[in-house]
């Protein structure tokens, strides 16, 4: 086996475990990876870097049914490639994706092709109704979260994700506003993608509303 196969096991095992460290360093070891994918597809750093967050989330809620016979490269980069479709999509285009069964940068450099927009009416019709669903969804877990940090008096946080979401400001920018570090706006996002995903499987909506969740 491998060192660097030795090396993700261990990470694995002791994020199991409950070692925070060992999820900075998971992210330390992964992140720049992933970011180098995504900002040769997209040319969007802010966009990079939300899909990036969004692909750890989508690894930690997966956890539980992680292979670790798989590659955990290709695993990452498999989620990653998810989220970055994910978000094409939402900008009207239709990115058609096929990975290798290695997964990874190298696999899918030529897998991605970006058909014409053209779409049947059915689909168009559908894609409106699951916006409507995730509008709704996504407010009233929003609004939820939102009344559970005013109650505990996080006006931190809520002045982050603010900045973050509303206003689509940088990590860094952010930390720079409200005199914290990037880390600590980083796991502000984490902590709020969390629980919006939490919140919104409670309401039982079909798997084809979010069917990334």
């Amino acid at each position: 086996m491998s060192s660097g196969r030795d090396t993700d096991l261990l990470l694995i095992d002791r994020i199991r475990q409950g070692d925070t460290q060992a999820w900075d360093d998971l992210i330390g070891r992964y992140e720049g990876r992933l970011l180098a994918f995504c900002d040769s597809r997209l040319r969007d750093r802010h966009a990079s870097e939300d899909i990036v967050q969004e692909t750890f989330i989508g690894f930690l809620n997966s956890l539980p049914n992680y292979d670790s016979r798989r590659p955990l490269e290709s695993y990452l980069f498999s989620i990653c490639a998810h989220k970055l479709t994910d978000h094409l999509r939402r900008e009207g285009r239709r990115p058609a994706l096929h990975m290798s069964s290695t997964g990874g940068p190298e696999s899918s450099q030529n897998a991605w092709q970006l058909p014409g927009n053209c779409r049947p009416a059915s689909s168009i019709a559908r894609s409106g109704e699951r916006r409507d669903l995730e509008a709704q969804a996504v407010t009233e877990v929003l609004e939820s979260q939102v009344a559970r940090w005013q109650e505990r008096g996080d006006w931190v946080k809520l002045k982050c994700i603010e900045l973050l979401i509303v206003r689509g400001r940088a990590n860094k920018d952010v930390a720079n506003d409200l005199g914290i570090t990037e880390q600590q706006v980083a796991n502000y996002k984490f902590e709020f993608l969390a629980q919006m995903r939490k919140g919104i499987q409670r309401l039982g909506l079909s798997e084809e509303v979010f069917p990334e969740l």
